[in-house]
């Protein structure tokens, strides 16, 4: 079982939302997930986050992948 931790989008149109979840690789974006590590929000002015560092650690060590996305919302 490949396992990365990527976006889920969520929220209405033009105001989109995103989760920051753990799950299989081959699965949908918008599918379940192992587990919701927090939450991205980009306005026009500011841009809001809340992720849980410790587990986002945890499942890297167990060798999840990180995504392109989530490097970039990590670093913003």
């Amino acid at each position: 079982m490949s396992v990365v931790i990527r976006l889920s989008k969520t929220g209405r149109k033009g105001e989109a939302k995103y989760r920051v979840v753990v799950k299989e690789k081959r699965s949908r974006r918008d599918g379940s997930a192992i587990e919701t590590l927090g939450w991205f929000e980009k306005k026009e002015k500011q841009t809001l986050k809340n992720i849980d560092d410790k587990r986002l650690e945890y499942w890297i060590s167990k060798g999840a992948h990180v995504t392109p996305a989530v490097k970039k919302t990590l670093q913003a």
